[in-house]
Parts: structure tokens; C-alpha cells; sequence
């Protein structure tokens, strides 16, 4: 597929998918959200790729919410179109047994704030501002916004950031526990490269298992929560990574995964 508004490139072990809209602040509409589900698929089907990064081109914005302009007018059936293709793309994110990180270079407002936390880890730049404002555009969130956000930050937070409307910097973001790390904007991207090259080149099974345990876990009680991660870590043992990893702690040597 040709994409008009996405970038996807590999550099070895790392995917990285950049919306590229910059003139628009990489601000979503139907097109976009299709390229968007595509190119991940792509990178998400690459047996090569064990981390994916999602950014936005340019220097002002992740994704600064959905293009108004286009959804100024459509029907209520619509928008609920729109809302499940959006929903389907970001559980297709959250769901990947690769590890997804959000490159924050800018405003992730609405729809950028809810791709963001499908990932698994989140990084954002100095001058990021995030958050839920289409309370004041007359709607809420539609693409799991007000259940992921309530998730990370607590219902008392998640409550002031969606009736109230007003984005937060990025430093109180990461005091709330909405993003991971702020780095300078010069820096960004290379910080995010490191990160992911040092978990790309831990083993994928142990990843990928850790990762299901803990957002699996977090959404049933305790008791189920505690068997789920009996069966990943039973499970760690009939794979490569298990094998290698002890192998070369007892050689005291750098385990190589494959």
C-alpha cells in the first residue's frame, strides 16, 4: 500500500510508524486512521521488528486530535463508525506482542492522547502538552479516552483532565503517571532509539509475555491475575529466551536472543 500520510521505515530491530501531516499538526481524519491501521499491521507482521515507535512529523505535534473539519458534519451513525474503526486500530496497538512506544514531539490532544496511551511505554518531549479537550467542542472522547485514560492517572484525575478540557505540559503528565519520561526536543528521538534498541534486544517471548500479564492482569481480580502469570511464566520455560538467558548468566556473558 502507497501511504500518502504516513511514514513507515525499519532501522534494524525498530519500526517506526510517523504520522505526517505536519501542515495539519498530524491531526487524524478517516484516511489517516486507515493508513494508520495498515502501517502498523505491516510493521506488526515483520518477524524482524521486536519494538515499534509511533511519532509525528515535525516538531509541534504528535497528533493534535481528529480534523474538525471533517467531522463538523457527519451523522450520529457516523460518528459511531467513527469511533469503532478508531477503537479497532488502538486495540490493534495495545494488543501487539510487540512493544509499542509513543514519541510525544508535540500536542497529543484527543485522538493523539488516546493513540499514545494504547502504547506501552510513552516519551515525550519538553514542550508536549497532552490531553482530552473535546468537552469543549461539545463531545467526549470516542476512541476508549475516558477508559484508558482512568486507568493510568485514577478516576479522580481522569475526571478533571475530560470535564475540564485543559491539556497538561508534559512534566505534569509525567508527575501523574500519564507519561514514562521527558526528554529536550533535540533529544527525543535519539533517547526513544536507545530505549528501544535495549529492549529489542531482550528476548521477544519474555516481552511479549510480561507485557500480556500486566495489561491482561490489571482488568480481572487479583486471584485470575495471579494464574495468568503462573501460565506466562510456565510458559517462559519452553522458549529460547528462558534457555539462553540462564545459560549465559551461569557463563557470565551477554545472553544473545534471537
Amino acid at each position: 500500500m502507497d501511504f500518502q500520510h504516513v511514514l513507515v521505515e525499519k532501522k534494524g530491530k525498530i519500526g517506526i510508524l510517523t504520522i505526517n501531516r505536519p501542515d495539519k499538526l498530524n491531526a487524524l481524519n478517516t484516511h489517516v486512521v486507515y493508513e494508520i491501521a495498515s502501517g502498523f499491521e505491516n510493521l506488526e507482521q515483520d518477524p524482524e521488528v521486536r519494538v515499534i515507535i509511533i511519532t509525528g512529523a515535525g516538531n509541534k505535534a504528535f497528533i493534535a486530535g481528529a480534523d474538525i473539519s471533517e467531522m463538523q458534519n457527519i451523522t450520529p451513525l457516523e460518528a459511531l463508525e467513527f469511533a469503532s474503526r478508531g477503537q479497532k486500530t488502538l486495540e490493534a496497538i495495545e494488543n501487539s506482542d510487540k512493544i509499542v512506544i509513543a514519541a510525544i514531539n508535540g500536542y497529543a490532544l484527543g485522538g493523539g492522547c488516546e493513540l499514545s496511551m494504547a502504547c506501552d511505554l510513552r516519551f515525550a518531549s519538553e514542550n508536549a502538552k497532552i490531553g482530552q479537550p473535546e468537552i469543549k467542542i461539545g463531545v467526549i472522547p470516542g476512541w476508549a479516552g475516558t477508559q484508558r485514560l482512568t486507568r493510568l492517572v485514577g478516576k479522580t484525575k481522569a475526571k478533571e483532565l475530560v470535564l475540564m478540557g485543559d491539556p497538561v505540559p508534559a512534566a505534569e503528565a509525567e508527575r501523574i503517571g500519564l507519561i514514562n519520561k521527558v526528554f529536550p526536543q533535540e533529544s527525543l528521538m535519539d533517547s526513544v532509539m536507545k530505549t528501544a534498541e535495549t529492549i529489542a534486544n531482550l528476548g521477544a517471548f519474555s516481552l511479549s509475555a510480561a507485557k500480556h500479564a500486566i495489561d491482561h492482569g490489571s482488568e480481572t481480580d487479583f486471584e485470575k491475575a495471579q494464574e495468568l502469570e503462573r501460565q506466562f511464566f510456565a510458559l517462559c520455560f519452553a522458549s529460547p529466551d528462558q534457555k539462553e538467558g540462564m545459560t549465559a548468566f551461569l557463563e557470565k556473558r551477554a545472553p544473545k536472543f534471537s
